[in-house]
């Protein structure tokens, strides 16, 4: 099938890539130009392991390309994807600007029948509004359908490619049978595709991130109250996750989560609450004790050497919002630099990946410098701050650790170390609801 998809950012590229290694002749556009010549070029715009294979090697077999046309790209296609940004805007709402001019182009480009399929995450209603752009500016026969994703960052070719459910939405009899044949490989290992009305797709997405986002905020509250009864989380974690009603899953104590979907789609939910006069008492909540946990290891310092940390060195391991991923949109590791730059204290970073996003996100910042070893971060630190479980930081040496820090202390912002081998080193460990 021919098939176009409009965007290549995490999402565009994942799902055009995915599509083209299942057989389908896939045209990838993008009005970035830098991005759609460093795609031809056979460059990655991202980093998503194992994707960068999927895209060479479906590029080379000429059924992935690249193009900034998306006129052509529509008169090409028959079933589009919209895969472009919906930032939040201030009050939390999602900005549907790219994808209502995504509809636009469509619509003064078609030359017969398209299926237009929204994959981008968008508010319950965005669906109605694109087919009332549609049909405001073509003749021609369409159909709009909702495809939400559910990628992971850092799994997300995997997830592409064995997904374990795929939602749609929409109520045309030919748009279920196209989606069903451009998803029919996917899921021939038996795990559905969930066919059901467009407002119950759209929502399907943000529920889905929202009670994710809602496990870890819970755990993180648990953890605070395990800090002041002397309770330790990963036994509660354990006890709670042996119940099949509850599961182990994204119950991990921590500082907090980031990433391009968990904090934009919880405040997405809440303005859409709001919207409709309810109010989102849960999410809101949820927002809060992230936002708190994001600040804990700053607090955790500043506890143990006081609120002026002039003078002091921080080694933080990790920076990226999660491990196997450059992305660093509401990273942890960005508001945990500046509470510390601003009592003082001057900053060391390593990250595997995510050095250069870093930098672009911070500026030129005094006092941050970033270097290219874990070892090389801890050189005369006083404390050592884990932010980010990247595996390499999971058995490091910690006799180079001990020898090459100035001080003691080590706050481990996710719980990967054990804590009585830390003391018996000579640390002064803290970990996240950890006795």
């Amino acid at each position: 099938m021919k098939v176009g998809v409009i965007g290549t950012g995490y999402v565009g590229l994942v799902l055009g890539a995915g599509l083209a290694e299942s057989g389908n002749h896939v045209v990838c556009g993008d009005i970035d130009a830098r991005k759609i010549d460093l795609l031809n070029s056979g460059g990655i715009p991202i980093y998503e392991p194992g994707l960068d294979d999927v895209v060479l090697r479906n590029r080379d077999k000429g059924r992935l390309s690249f193009t900034t046309d998306i006129p052509a790209l529509v008169r090409e296609a028959t079933v589009i994807f919209i895969a472009v940004g919906t930032p939040p805007q201030e009050d939390g709402s999602a900005d549907l600007q790219h994808v209502l001019a995504c509809a636009s182009t469509i619509a003064s480009s078609m030359d017969g029948y398209r299926l237009v399929v929204v994959k981008s995450t968008v508010p319950v209603g965005t669906c109605d509004r694109v087919r009332a752009c549609l049909a405001k500016a073509t003749d021609h026969p369409f159909d709009v359908a909702s495809n939400p994703e559910f990628l992971k960052e850092g799994d997300a070719v995997h997830d592409m490619m064995k997904p374990d459910r795929i939602v749609c939405g929409t109520d045309s009899d030919r748009a279920v049978d196209l989606l069903s044949e451009v998803y029919g490989t996917f899921v021939r290992t038996g795990n559905p595709i969930l066919f059901m009305d467009v407002r119950s797709s759209e929502m399907t997405k943000y529920a889905s991130n929202a009670m994710l986002a809602t496990r870890i905020s819970f755990m993180n509250e648990i953890a605070g109250l395990c800090d002041r009864i002397g309770a330790d989380v990963d036994r509660v974690r354990a006890g709670m996750g042996a119940d099949p009603r509850i599961g182990s899953k994204f119950l991990f104590a921590g500082v907090g989560y980031g990433g391009s979907c968990f904090p934009k789609d919880v405040k997405a939910l809440v303005a859409t609450g709001h919207e409709q006069g309810l109010s989102m008492r849960v999410l809101e909540a949820v927002e809060a004790v992230n936002a708190d946990q994001k600040r804990l290891l700053v607090s955790r310092l500043v506890g143990l050497l006081g609120e002026d940390l002039t003078g002091v060195t921080c080694a933080i391991w990790g920076l990226a919002f999660k491990p196997n991923t450059d992305d660093m949109r509401e990273a942890p590791a960005v508001e945990i630099i500046r509470g510390l730059l601003a009592r003082g204290a001057r900053i060391r970073a390593y990250d595997p990946i995510a050095i250069d996003n870093t930098r672009e996100i911070l500026g030129e910042t005094s006092g941050v410098e970033f270097v290219d070893d874990q070892y090389a971060a801890v050189d005369g630190a006083d404390a050592l701050l884990l932010v980010t479980e990247w595996g390499e930081f999971r058995q490091p040496d910690f006799d180079v650790v001990k020898a090459r820090m100035r001080g003691s202390i080590i706050l481990d912002g996710r719980n990967i170390w054990t804590p009585s081998r830390m003391r018996e080193a000579g640390f002064t460990y803290l970990g996240v609801g950890r006795p």
